[in-house]
């Protein structure tokens, strides 16, 4: 009665089994619920919302008469958002809903702002990233079908080395959306992602040198390159570690000017291999370094740049399932340090 005095659309239900079919059938934005209910009660209520995703993240509040720890510790657990103990004042009922509905309404607006964000970067992005390497493919493809007995040999070789750099710029766009669309795949599969954990690099020194010096000289960067890699074995496939290493030191390359410096370390730690990528490039906002996400480049009006994104994703994707760290610490116009903690493999 008192939800309705206030303008709230209130539905009803006298047991949990009518509460689950309506709260499916109406999807609100807050359901109240007492602990003790017929045919289904609270907590089986809430697991069930929970289970379904349509439901998943509609906040609930739970009323119980019970004040003893262990029950609000229950309800936390199984993912209530909050408590009321009853008996309990109108004001207080009244507080909790409101506090709950502005805190979905601020959260759906953050999710509306970064659906925005998203959109307007694949925009900007994709149309680019794509029709690039494809415009030097098919321009010199046309000028080599054309014109092929009119050019020199060494344009020739000229032209097939744009094309190749071309191929493998789409290329690698291709490859990072497949890995990252098959890492969100995984990593709600808990059996595939202790079989991952269950792989070992044998001698990281190996990889990383092998991966590192590749990265730079394609990148005429290898006088850039500065590596201290001790001798140590990981709890993760071979090519995961080169890949996690290829793309951060691709970033430190890319965004630090020829001629600076760029450090690998890697060392134990405890129980972790602990990697550190640095540079002297432009830096990041502080406001950006919690905005990563794929698809999502930063001042692209202001600074042409090649890529989607993903390879920070990817990085930070494959070390957490993993097991791992990855930690960012970046000043606008200093640089940036990259901080990868991975298990050490049991010996």
């Amino acid at each position: 009665m008192v939800l309705k005095l206030k303008g709230y659309d209130v539905i009803d239900a006298d047991n949990g089994a009518t509460a689950l079919k309506l709260a499916r059938a109406a999807l609100p934005d807050l359901v109240i619920s007492d602990i003790n209910m017929p045919q289904a009660d609270g907590y089986s209520a809430l697991t069930e919302l929970r289970k379904d995703p349509l439901t998943a993240a509609i906040p609930l509040i739970l009323m119980t008469g019970e004040v003893e720890q262990n029950t609000m510790r229950k309800g936390m657990d199984l993912g209530a958002d909050d408590y009321l103990n009853k008996p309990f004042a109108m004001s207080a009922l009244l507080k909790a809903v409101e506090a709950r509905i502005k805190k979905r309404e601020v959260l759906r607006q953050s999710a509306e702002k970064k659906l925005a964000e998203l959109r307007a970067n694949l925009s900007l992005m994709l149309p680019h990233e794509l029709n690039t390497p494809l415009v030097g493919i098919l321009g010199y493809g046309e000028i080599i079908s054309n014109c092929a007995d009119t050019l020199q040999p060494a344009e020739l070789a000229e032209m097939g080395r744009n094309i190749l750099e071309s191929g493998q710029r789409l290329q690698r766009l291709v490859q990072n959306f497949l890995i990252y669309s098959q890492l969100e795949l995984l990593r709600a599969d808990d059996s595939e992602v202790q079989a991952m954990r269950a792989k070992r690099v044998e001698d990281v020194h190996e990889t990383l040198t092998l991966v590192a010096r590749t990265k730079a000289q394609a990148l005429n960067r290898l006088n850039d390159l500065l590596a201290d890699i001790c001798h140590a074995s990981a709890a993760m496939a071979d090519d995961l570690l080169a890949k996690i290493v290829e793309e951060l030191l691709g970033n430190a390359f890319k965004f630090s000017k020829p001629g600076t410096p760029v450090g690998l370390t890697a060392t134990t730690e405890g129980k972790f291999l602990k990697v550190v990528i640095t540079d002297r490039g432009r830096g990041m906002k502080v406001e950006h370094l919690s905005n990563i996400d794929a698809y999502v480049q930063f001042d692209r009006r202001r600074h042409e740049q090649q890529g989607t994104g993903l390879g920070l994703v990817i990085a930070k994707r494959l070390t957490e399932m993993h097991g791992g760290t990855l930690n960012l610490d970046s000043t606008e116009g200093a640089g940036t340090t990259v901080t990868i903690r991975l298990p050490l493999a049991a010996s």
